[in-house]
């Protein structure tokens, strides 16, 4: 009966804890000299009930630095005694090895005479041990502790943001690459004495020169597209394809200008995403040469089968 009061008071005490922002539990290492064991403070710690600190001792900065290279902790507490044990300098080079563990440093000094050196050399606090109480140390090391998990978990989220842009940025390059080659094979087929799909005997064919104001009017429609999207722009997709008609530009040389104007923007965008981009521009490509293939067709019909003026029904005889 006993066993299970205690197990209740136990699960009590640690729901009590989350819901106050505390852990329910940290494993803190202190780091600390002869003259000043952490006796005391392993006592403190265990009398207050807001949290489980299971706290372990070393004594020296050499032997502190062996335990935190062979395990893990929540926190680390460093005492400062400038004739033993000199906790600004053993912070700075922890710091500077990589570290990141929070360290909060315990010392006699007043808070006003050293916390902002401590913050210098990246300790993430500082309590004056003889006015300072343990719950003030308690709360200090779990906010220190969330506040390095926040940090960590932004850092993984920032590397997996990186990762994903940069794959969208080779998967745009990709695409773009088979888009160039499509080219390529478009002019090949043009040329019977060059087989589809075999390498080029000699150097690539010039690009068609496209004139600069078609390349600003495309980028400006390119722009507003990927922002819009095709439902207002039907009118000036239709307009851009009578353009390109009436200059006789085909469908090699249309890709090769959107080709031109999405590569442009695709580096522009730099470390930004480029998928909205893409998708929007293959969008509107795809639009771009139904317009293109509709128009050359009504010219084709109007070319070979004209349309004529019917005659109203009783004048087929006046003109025999």
């Amino acid at each position: 009966m006993e066993a299970t009061l205690d197990a209740t008071r136990e699960f009590t005490k640690e729901r009590s804890s989350a819901r106050q922002g505390l852990p329910a539990r940290m494993r803190v290492l202190s780091i600390t000299t002869r003259r000043r064991t952490g006796s005391w403070l392993a006592e403190a710690l265990a009398a207050d009930s807001a949290s489980k600190v299971l706290l372990e001792e070393v004594t020296g900065a050499a032997a502190g630095l062996a335990r935190l290279r062979d395990e893990v902790f929540d926190a680390v507490l460093v005492t400062h005694e400038p004739s033993e044990l000199d906790a600004l300098g053993l912070i700075e080079g922890y710091r500077a090895g990589g570290s990141t563990e929070p360290i909060i440093v315990l010392g006699t000094q007043s808070e006003p005479e050293i916390s902002a050196l401590c913050y210098e050399v990246g300790a993430d606090g500082y309590l004056c041990v003889n006015t300072a109480t343990t719950r003030n140390l308690i709360w200090l090391t779990a906010r220190a502790v969330q506040r390095h998990q926040l940090i960590r978990q932004n850092q993984r989220l920032a590397q997996a943001e990186q990762s994903r842009i940069q794959r969208e940025h080779d998967e745009a390059e990709r695409l773009l690459g088979q888009q160039r080659a499509l080219i390529t094979d478009i002019e090949r087929f043009r040329a019977p004495e060059v087989p589809l799909g075999a390498p080029s005997a000699g150097a690539p064919p010039d690009p068609f020169p496209l004139p600069e104001p078609l390349l600003d009017h495309y980028r400006e429609l390119l722009r507003t597209y990927v922002i819009m999207g095709s439902g207002n722009l039907a009118g000036e997709l239709g307009q851009l394809a009578q353009l390109l008609i009436a200059a006789g530009l085909s469908a090699r040389e249309t890709l090769q200008l959107h080709l031109a104007v999405v590569e442009e923007l695709v580096r522009g965008l730099g470390a930004r995403s480029v998928r909205h981009v893409m998708n929007r521009a293959d969008l509107l490509v795809l639009e771009v040469m139904v317009h293109l293939a509709e128009g050359y067709r009504y010219r084709y019909r109007e070319r070979f089968d004209p349309r004529r003026q019917m005659l109203l029904p009783g004048f087929e005889s006046a003109t025999a």
